[in-house]
């Protein structure tokens, strides 16, 4: 195992320092508790809160979008593991404007059973809360069961539109609505090529034998849906885009946002080159692209791989794409 850290033990810590030193005018700690990032302004006082989490490992998924038009606050989970349920409710406290705090996260169980007892704690203190979870995953559940797929990259989507929606004014009903929204009308597909390694572990989280990759492959290593050799950029982005496009019942007239995500270890240039398929493939379909994100959004320390992710869009979420937001990693107007 190469990497550059100290330790195991005191990687995670230490690269929110990193983060904290570097962004001080965007994010900040509320408290003692690290492991809790806020927008450097919260609370804003009577605008709606909206509170991610999961486990490290995953930059700039989760901590990366806290900031103006994204997330409020983010709980901090070790590498792969889910944050704790005081942390999530740190989080709530210190976001809380007034308005109500939306919880958006991964369908992930860990994440899932935290956030519901962070929730019955805000209601003790008098604070109205709402989940939506991220379900965009298409290669991990059928559309039959879309409520119990995995939570991935597309969930950016939600988090700008929800974003948008909380900066403007809307109402904690209405900015959930908002996001799930977006969730529902998102779909992504993935493909690994090379495993993770865990710094506490040492070893790759899988295995995967030279010239060969797995489509529908999970950001922490979950089993995909097809094994086989490596074929070419064409060939994996038809089989990414063709299913979400299917599964969204897109057809001819739709408009659409489209993201091609890095896992970690995959260079800018082969992002491109399938973003190129998918522009292709949307074409032939007629199905108008009218925003684009290619880069690294939602990663698996340093898997190679990608996923491609896309939103069916109307004028309200295309608008709300479209307005200010600014965070450590992302920004926008």
């Amino acid at each position: 195992m190469k990497k550059i850290i100290n330790s195991p033990e005191t990687f995670v810590d230490e690269f929110i320092e990193g983060i904290l030193l570097a962004h001080p005018d965007l994010v900040k700690t509320p408290g003692e508790d690290r492991r809790v990032l806020v927008r450097a302004d919260a609370p804003v006082s009577g605008k709606v809160g909206i509170v991610t989490g999961g486990g490290s490992g995953h930059l700039p998924l989760f901590k990366g979008y806290v900031g103006e038009g994204l997330c409020s606050g983010v709980a901090i989970g070790n590498v792969f593991s889910s944050p704790s349920s005081e942390q999530v409710f740190e989080t709530t406290k210190a976001v809380d404007g007034g308005a109500g705090v939306l919880y958006l996260y991964g369908n992930y169980g860990g994440d899932v059973l935290n956030f519901d007892l962070a929730a019955d704690l805000a209601e003790l203190e008098d604070i109205e809360t709402a989940t939506v979870l991220g379900t965009d995953d298409v290669a991990s559940q059928p559309r039959e069961r879309r409520a119990d797929r995995r939570g991935v990259a597309g969930i950016l989507f939600a988090y700008k539109c929800a974003g948008a929606a909380a900066e403007r004014g809307d109402s904690l009903a209405e900015v959930a609505a908002i996001a799930q929204a977006a969730v529902d009308n998102t779909g992504t597909m993935g493909i690994g090529l090379s495993p993770t390694i865990l710094p506490t572990a040492g070893k790759a989280t899988f295995e995967l034998p030279d010239g060969e990759m797995e489509i529908g492959i999970g950001i922490h290593g979950e089993p995909g849906i097809h094994r086989g050799r490596l074929e070419t950029a064409d060939e994996i982005a038809d089989r990414l885009t063709r299913p979400i496009f299917e599964d969204l019942g897109l057809s001819s007239g739709d408009r659409v946002a489209v993201l091609v995500n890095g896992l970690g270890a995959t260079p800018l240039e082969e992002l491109y080159v399938l973003y190129r398929r998918v522009s292709q493939l949307a074409g032939e379909a007629g199905v108008q692209i009218e925003k684009s994100y290619v880069g690294q959004y939602a990663t698996s320390l340093e898997m190679a791989g990608a996923s491609i992710s896309v939103l069916r869009l109307d004028d309200d979420r295309l608008a709300l794409l479209n307005a200010r937001a600014e965070s450590p990693f992302f920004r926008e107007g």
